[in-house]
């Protein structure tokens, strides 16, 4: 899935978003709050993780901007600011959660599944419906009558992409967006491999292609365990 790190120290920004990468995160960077506000207003992004002691504009004020425009992407602050009034304000403004500098990578991790979790209207780990659900924690997906079946990065953030809007049809530039970070080379066909490949685990009929419009999951009423 696609997150945007928004952090101005070059050190804690380039460990983070390493670490991001290892655990197949598609990582958008950005160091200062006009970027990040001009990033989130045109992003789609499963989670933004934002610094508050930004250069340009203040993180309080990037985040009021977002969610006067009805942004609800989830936000988790990562911040040295212990002081209990900016805890706060940025939860009063609209943070899902709020971590404070030093932290460990695990934990965050478990933060940012939990505030996606919840954008998700779920208070479990797996999304889906009673075809196909996807286990948040363990990315794999199991399907009716089946075992349980590990997945890619990628075809864990299509797959998250499809669930979280049941039946509805997304373009493939939309599911790009999802997937892919800035600078990543995207083939033309890429997503149409990452189907393919994921057919072969949940089915040939679970993921159907709407011609001209792009893909949507089949099934019946969403489900949460």
């Amino acid at each position: 899935m696609r997150v945007l790190l928004v952090e101005d120290d070059e050190m804690i920004g380039h460990s983070l978003r390493e670490a991001l990468q290892g655990q197949g995160w598609s990582v958008d960077w950005v160091k200062d709050g006009l970027l990040a506000q001009s990033a989130w207003d045109d992003g789609d992004y499963a989670c933004v993780l934002l610094d508050l002691g930004l250069p340009k504009r203040d993180g309080v004020e990037v985040l009021r901007h977002a969610r006067s425009r009805g942004n609800t992407t989830p936000v988790l602050v990562l911040t040295a600011r212990d002081a209990i009034d900016d805890r706060v304000t940025g939860l009063d403004l609209g943070a899902d959660d709020y971590l404070l500098k030093p932290y460990e990578v695990r934990e965050l991790l478990a933060r940012m599944r939990a505030v996606i979790r919840r954008r998700d209207g779920s208070a479990h780990s797996v999304i889906g419906n009673t075809t196909v659900q996807l286990d948040l924690t363990t990315r794999e997906v199991m399907v009716q009558g089946g075992e349980r079946s590990q997945l890619s990065a990628r075809e864990f953030a299509l797959l998250h992409a499809l669930l979280e809007r049941p039946g509805a049809i997304l373009s493939r530039e939309q599911l790009e967006n999802r997937i892919y970070g800035w600078g990543e080379e995207v083939s033309s066909n890429a997503v149409d491999v990452l189907i393919h490949g994921m057919r072969r685990k949940i089915g040939p009929d679970t993921i159907r292609n709407v011609r001209g419009l792009g893909w949507r999951v089949t099934g019946g009423a969403g489900a949460s365990a």
